[in-house]
């Protein structure tokens, strides 16, 4: 078969299946009841990953060298790595929310790519002379797998502003060496028992006033359940939406600890590839500026959680931003600004 008809079948087929496979998702988060939606949204996801593969393959074998030197090319990587991100996160959390949020962004990345871009935009060609060097996948790559994991938490991280209302909620060990534990409103008391009522703040407990005894004397034991006045209706999430949260929250600290190492390594091998290419390590090129960016507001992230003690709404609203900062780093400089990196791109 020839390649270049495999490779448009095989970005049609790509953007088919996900567009199926987000709508999948999309009906198991509002029918929780139909189970066979997460092996279905599953199985999507892993398919599409293979039809993107099997094309930069063969893009690959057409063009002999990394399939890396332009936007089409590109989107089609990041793609790959949002999906292949997705498998990881799902399979280790066991939950099918991952795929509501990564699914649309892959699907519409795909579209961009096949159906937006003009066709010469898409089509194989020679590299630019400082293209040609091994480095080319060996920063790439790396430097496309760290936009796939940053972006995946961050989209995690909104999910998570927007299932808890941006609330301060406390959560149930989601950082590294720090974890508030929230009560449910219930406690073992025994009869005739004087209650008092402690000051536990209503967003540690969800609404829920936290009761201890002063009492030593014997009596039947009963359960009790005490709750505090909400000062506000919105201010209670339901235990589900708790959960919820608390799940987003946490595979969101973990993919995006996946990311930054990735991030830090591409920029370090980027780094050496310059000082070979143009003579200098660090030009502060735009691409090499925002990527400086990017590293430092995953840094200032991932440092809020793990020696701070963060969780929650401060650092998903951090996250959040990075979302944007790494789109900017991505595809808006060489759109809105011309550098080192701007070949092979849009100028």
């Amino acid at each position: 078969m020839n390649l270049v008809v495999l490779q448009n079948w095989l970005d049609n087929a790509s953007f088919a299946v996900l567009f199926c496979t987000m709508l999948v998702y999309w009906v198991g988060a509002a029918f929780p009841s139909l189970s066979v939606t997460a092996a279905l949204g599953t199985a999507g996801m892993a398919i599409a990953n293979l039809c993107i593969a099997t094309l930069l393959g063969a893009r690959w074998i057409e063009a002999g060298y990394f399939p890396l030197s332009n936007l089409y090319e590109s989107l089609f990587f990041l793609t790959w790595g949002i999906t292949a991100v997705h498998l990881i996160a799902e399979n280790t959390s066991r939950s099918r929310l991952v795929g509501v949020v990564t699914a649309p962004v892959a699907m519409g990345i795909t579209a961009f790519a096949t159906l937006t871009l003009p066709s010469e935009m898409q089509v194989s060609e020679p590299l630019v002379p400082a293209l040609k060097s091994n480095w080319l996948m060996m920063h790439v790559s790396v430097m496309m797998l760290s936009y796939s994991a940053l972006m995946v938490g961050s989209l995690l991280a909104i999910a998570f502003l927007i299932v808890t209302r941006g609330q301060n909620i406390q959560l149930q060990g989601s950082s590294f060496g720090n974890g508030g534990y929230r009560t449910n409103g219930y406690k073992l008391i025994k009869a005739e028992e004087l209650v008092t009522e402690t000051l536990t703040p209503a967003s540690e407990n969800n609404g829920f006033s936290r009761l201890e005894s002063n009492n030593n004397g014997n009596g039947t034991a009963v359960l009790d359940v005490v709750k505090t006045a909400p000062i506000s209706t919105a201010e209670i999430l339901s235990p589900q939406r708790l959960t919820l949260a608390e799940t987003l929250d946490n595979i969101s600290y973990r993919v995006i600890g996946l990311g930054f190492p990735l991030l830090t390594i591409g920029i370090i091998a980027g780094g050496v590839w310059a000082n070979e290419a143009w003579g200098s390590y660090w030009s502060w090129d735009p691409k090499e500026t925002w990527a400086l960016i990017t590293w430092l507001v995953f840094a200032a992230y991932l440092h809020a959680r793990i020696t701070r003690g963060w969780q929650g709404r401060k650092p998903a609203i951090l996250a959040a931003g990075g979302f944007v900062v790494v789109w900017i780093c991505y595809l808006g400089v060489n759109l809105l600004g011309k550098g080192l990196h701007s070949y092979g791109w849009f100028f």
